[in-house]
């Protein structure tokens, strides 16, 4: 079984428990100031590829138990920059399907790693009920580009407003919908309407619910025991 020395790794987001804090920060700007402000510029698109490509890759190298397994995690990421650069000079539907489901993989795969690290051998620290906390709102940018490939794909399937419908709505748009529904806040604005749609609501409603209060309540009440 091939084994990485961990003296022989940088220090990043997956060799020690304080890389999922790392990971919760850099998440929280990539949701709430990038893709809100900046997400219409290709640069910034380009750089947030990089950013989790870079991130899958470092957890790939660190997290595999064996060459076979880093293998076919290494697909998903081959798959993904391969789909990214055909679509840049050449686009077609199948294409865009192809983008989609490699970034779905691809955030599975991310949820995955962050799941393994969270609940490795070792006591509970407060970075890794951070890092439970970054499971959660990887769901929640999960369901978003769900939603805007559903909005995009299968026309009628989402209801947005006029101000919203006015102009080409934004990765932004689904991210705030995707939200408000983990969150089970619900303000009307944003509505599923077909049927495909509406199950992808209750399940991200569902686990909105329940993910708090069993997986990330768990690890606070060992954290507080062991205190």
């Amino acid at each position: 079984m091939a084994k990485i020395l961990p003296k022989k790794l940088p220090k990043h987001f997956w060799t020690e428990d304080s890389g999922l804090t790392s990971m919760m920060i850099l998440l929280c700007i990539s949701n709430f100031i990038v893709i809100p402000f900046f997400s219409k510029h290709p640069l910034i698109q380009l750089f947030i590829r990089i950013f989790w490509i870079t991130l899958l890759f470092a957890g790939i190298t660190t997290l595999s138990k064996d060459k076979r397994q880093m293998r076919i995690f290494s697909t998903i990421l081959i798959l993904m920059i391969g789909v990214n650069c055909i679509r840049f000079f050449r686009d077609n539907q199948l294409l865009l399907y192809a983008d989609f489901m490699v970034d779905v993989a691809s955030f599975l795969l991310l949820i995955g790693m962050v799941f393994l690290k969270v609940f490795a051998g070792g006591p509970v620290t407060i970075h890794r009920i951070v890092g439970a906390v970054v499971v959660y709102m990887l769901i929640g940018n999960l369901w978003a580009i769900s939603y805007q490939f559903l909005y995009f794909n299968l026309p009628g399937s989402m209801q947005l407003p006029a101000a919203a419908t006015d102009s080409m709505p934004t990765p932004a748009a689904f991210l705030y919908f995707s939200y408000t529904t983990l969150t089970t806040t619900g303000y009307g604005d944003f509505l599923p309407v077909s049927a495909l749609a509406r199950t992808l609501a209750i399940i991200e409603q569902l686990i909105g619910v329940l993910y708090p209060v069993i997986l990330i309540g768990r690890l606070v009440s060992l954290k507080v025991e062991k205190s």
